[in-house]
């Protein structure tokens, strides 16, 4: 018996092409609920992949939605991989980050909206339980109706509607309103252009009031493991190593979670992603991904931003940079 119900059988060759043709056309949904409820792209793509196989061998017959089987088992299972998740990152070295995604071809990643893909509302979902996160992504991403969700937690509806609206409690209590993209893009910029030169008067200036820089390193050298707080301190922080971590660095423009990202690259080699949060404040923000685990989406560059993503099953969406 599989998590959404339907005992698995061996599958005939003649109606494989049929499922993977049905599955291949859902796939982006099923990568986008999974990568929101999981913030890695590995992750979710390991999970998608569990997903394939559990489609192949179970008894499609019996499947009267494959749409809404297979939302049902990508949510269940992504459920699951999150509890064991968050069990391993108690022993994370720092601060753990979400994984970049690209969006640059797909920018609401498989959603009707781009609700809970930012990095922001990524690591504000980190504090809901599991079930008030799948019930929130699946609402406010994929507007699935609230009788779906139900069914898909094995919930009823008024308690579904209660994790909906603790959720939303939770991400718009902790979140301010976010800047517009060309305000984000700007502000970005300009950090990485005052960042490199070590101008702690011009970076307080992008700074709101109680800005915060992160690292994820996970124990890697000359990664910060605290969070450092504030707009004097961030400031103070990014200008201590101004004189030596630009050195020989190019910095590549990314669509990464739905905004603009910065791609970090030392003799050819991506080595770190920078973005950041902003509000009608400034930046409150600044997050730097630098575990090499992290950067596996991280492509070649190309000469031009166009992206295409392909959705077979196990192919990873990369970053893509112009």
């Amino acid at each position: 018996m599989t998590d959404s119900g339907v005992t698995p059988e061996p599958a005939g060759t003649d109606d494989l092409e049929q499922a993977a043709a049905t599955f291949t056309d859902v796939r982006p949904r099923l990568f986008g609920i999974a990568y929101r409820m999981l913030s890695s792209v590995t992750e979710a793509e390991d999970l998608v992949q569990d997903v394939w196989v559990r489609w192949q061998t179970c008894d499609r017959t019996q499947v009267v939605n494959p749409s809404a089987f297979l939302a049902t088992t990508t949510t269940r299972l992504a459920i699951n991989a999150l509890q064991s998740a968050r069990v391993r990152r108690e022993t994370y070295v720092g601060p753990w980050l979400p994984e970049p995604v690209d969006t640059s071809a797909d920018p609401y990643l498989g959603a009707e909206r781009g609700e809970a893909l930012e990095f922001a509302a990524l690591m504000l979902m980190e504090k809901l339980t599991p079930n008030e996160r799948a019930a929130y992504v699946l609402r406010e991403a994929f507007d699935y109706p609230y009788a779906q969700v139900a069914d898909i937690l094995q919930s009823t509806q008024p308690a579904v509607r209660q994790l909906v609206s603790r959720a939303r409690r939770h991400m718009t209590g902790e979140r301010r309103t976010p800047a517009t993209p060309d305000a984000q893009r700007e502000l970005l910029t300009t950090f990485i252009a005052a960042a490199r030169t070590g101008d702690m008067a011009a970076l307080e200036r992008l700074f709101s009031p109680d800005v915060t820089s992160v690292s994820d390193g996970n124990g890697r050298m000359g990664v910060a493991r605290k969070t450092i707080v504030g707009r004097p301190a961030v400031a103070q922080f990014l200008g201590a190593f101004s004189t030596w971590f630009w050195d020989d660095v190019d910095t590549r423009w990314a669509s990464a979670n739905g905004q603009v990202s910065a791609v970090l690259v030392r003799d050819g080699v991506e080595f770190g992603v920078v973005a950041v949060s902003t509000t009608a404040e400034g930046i409150d923000q600044v997050l730097w991904m630098l575990n090499p685990e992290k950067l596996t989406a991280v492509s070649d560059a190309v000469p031009s931003s166009e992206v295409t993503v392909t959705g077979v099953p196990g192919r990873r969406r990369r970053l893509r940079m112009g």
